[in-house]
């Protein structure tokens, strides 16, 4: 992992707008962020203060009206489609609070399928034994190797969300990126699950994670709030 003191990702002054019919929606009005490589972010506020919004863009998954997002010193929108999408697929991980895990494949197939992309047929084939023993051994670390070839349907959410981060760590990213990834969850099995990311945080993983629960949000190095477009401490 990286250096624990220098910046990993720097965001400033990051606006952006929605239109919904004719209202024009600021949901975001000058965030500023920075993550410093190995810590853990809990960033909170009520459903619709613009969480998503913020971790889509620092994640590149959508682009900001103003405002820069730098990743080690790389401005990302300013970087060739091709680099962008490497950044998306290979330097973040994402998680999100609905598991995303495709119905018709098993668990092992649904974190192998996360490496595959953006590679070629040939590419694929070099790569393609260890990335399944990457794959099986994320899962054997989630406590879900008895699992490997279930499908989504025969396994809890628990159990989802588990395979989603496994699915989230396969390309080894350096940013974590997390969208409610208890939210979906009981008390209970939402523990279980912050207990993963806990460990994979003393690991040295770098984590960003929104949430609208303090008790979530007690789990990480540093807790920020946004609030009317903007983040607090």
């Amino acid at each position: 992992m990286s250096d624990a003191k220098s910046n990993l990702l720097t965001a400033t002054s990051l606006h952006k707008h929605y239109r919904m019919g004719d209202e024009n929606l600021h949901v975001l009005r000058g965030v500023d962020l920075t993550v410093r490589s190995g810590e853990w972010i809990a960033v909170l506020g009520a459903s619709g203060s613009g969480k998503s919004t913020m971790l889509h863009l620092i994640g590149g998954l959508d682009r900001p009206d103003e405002g820069q997002v730098l990743y080690r010193d790389e401005n990302l929108f300013q970087q060739s489609t091709r680099r962008l999408d490497q950044y998306r697929s290979r330097d973040v991980g994402f998680v999100f609070q609905f598991y995303h895990l495709l119905p018709e494949l098993t668990a092992l197939e649904n974190v192998t399928l996360a490496a595959m992309i953006g590679r070629g047929s040939l590419a694929w084939r070099k790569v393609e034994s260890d990335i399944r023993q990457r794959a099986e051994t994320l899962l054997d670390q989630m406590g879900l190797s008895h699992r490997l070839k279930h499908r989504p349907n025969k396994l809890s959410g628990g159990e989802r969300q588990r395979v989603a981060i496994a699915r989230a760590l396969v390309n080894q990213p350096t940013l974590l990126l997390a969208d409610e990834p208890t939210g979906n969850l009981d008390v209970d099995t939402g523990k279980q699950i912050l207990d993963v990311l806990s460990k994979l945080h003393e690991q040295g993983q770098t984590i960003v994670m929104v949430t609208h629960d303090p008790r979530v949000a007690d789990r990480a190095d540093r807790k920020l709030v946004l609030d009317r477009g903007r983040l607090k401490s």
